[in-house]
């Protein structure tokens, strides 16, 4: 990345209660919109994340509540953080992309994954098969899509889905990004280095990512692909207070383990960011843990974004 490189920021606000933002049921319609209102502000995308349930507890499903945020919002990207494979039949979520594509002219970015939650899924009746297994279906399920975008009609047999003679009219023009999930490094990067625009990580320390994008510039190299060509995007979730004490006591637990979250203040999290941009990060997918608060936001927006535009 150069030097005059900007770094983008997107807004994954909750779709319920994820265990991290206190939501209220009967406030929740309200408090989204009231934050997507200040977040629009100031991040360029808006990103939904895709789980049908979190235990007991309120959750509404991914692609409903991006309709929402996509007929409310006309000026951001869109996109899911990220869809996973196994829960709609790939020929069909090409559809819906295609659809979507179409309707809010041509701002959807396709966010893409195998899955992991094997509760969510043996709940819902959903087989869980092996990693391996279900990043193969991704794989799959990605060159299925790509022949309905891209092909009129279409026809595709692979090992898990198959399409015969099938039209996918509008089919998207531009066609959506496809920002594939995921860092497992023997196969899940393989896929993203053969198919993806954009690739997601999780949230790992420095030296992790540094070692998962040397991983993915060798899978790159196996199919003659410049690794420059696949934008990186990196999810945080932020504790951002003035008092750098407060928000790491607020943080707690959850600036442990592999995939910490961020607490500190707007210095320091330029820091953070400046970071992560030096290791080619090109977009931050934030996720503010004081929702339906916007101090943080608000903070956000005066004294970090100014450093990055």
């Amino acid at each position: 990345m150069t030097a005059s490189s900007r770094l983008q920021f997107g807004y994954n606000p909750p779709t319920g209660d994820r265990l991290l933002e206190p939501v209220n049921p009967r406030t929740y319609t309200k408090d989204l919109q009231g934050v997507l209102d200040v977040a629009t502000q100031s991040c360029s995308s808006l990103w939904i994340s895709d789980h049908h349930m979190t235990g007991d507890r309120f959750r509404l499903e991914c692609w409903s509540v991006l309709m929402w945020v996509a007929a409310r919002y006309p000026g951001p990207m869109l996109g899911t953080c990220v869809m996973a494979n196994s829960y709609r039949h790939p020929p069909l979520l090409a559809k819906m992309a295609a659809s979507l594509q179409y309707l809010s002219s041509g701002r959807f970015i396709f966010g893409y994954g195998a899955g992991w939650t094997e509760e969510e899924y043996l709940a819902y009746g959903y087989e869980f098969p092996s990693a391996r297994v279900r990043i193969a279906q991704l794989d799959d399920g990605v060159r299925a899509i790509k022949a309905l975008w891209t092909e009129s009609p279409a026809t595709y047999t692979g090992p898990y889905y198959e399409v015969k003679d099938a039209y996918c009219e509008p089919r998207p023009d531009p066609l959506p990004p496809l920002m594939l999930a995921g860092d497992g490094e023997r196969y899940m990067l393989k896929v993203v280095a053969e198919h993806a625009d954009w690739w997601l990580s999780y949230s790992r320390r420095p030296e992790v990512q540094q070692r998962k994008l040397n991983v993915l510039a060798e899978h790159c190299k196996s199919f003659g692909r410049d690794p420059s060509t696949i934008k990186k995007a990196a999810p945080v979730t932020l504790f951002l207070d003035r008092d750098r004490a407060a928000a790491r006591n607020r943080a707690g637990s959850r600036l442990e383990g592999e995939t910490p979250a961020f607490a500190g203040d707007a210095s320091e999290f330029r820091d953070y960011l400046a970071e992560l941009q030096a290791l080619g990060f090109d977009l931050v997918q934030l996720s503010f843990a004081n929702f339906p608060e916007t101090h943080d936001l608000k903070l956000f927006a005066d004294e970090v974004v100014p450093h990055f535009t």
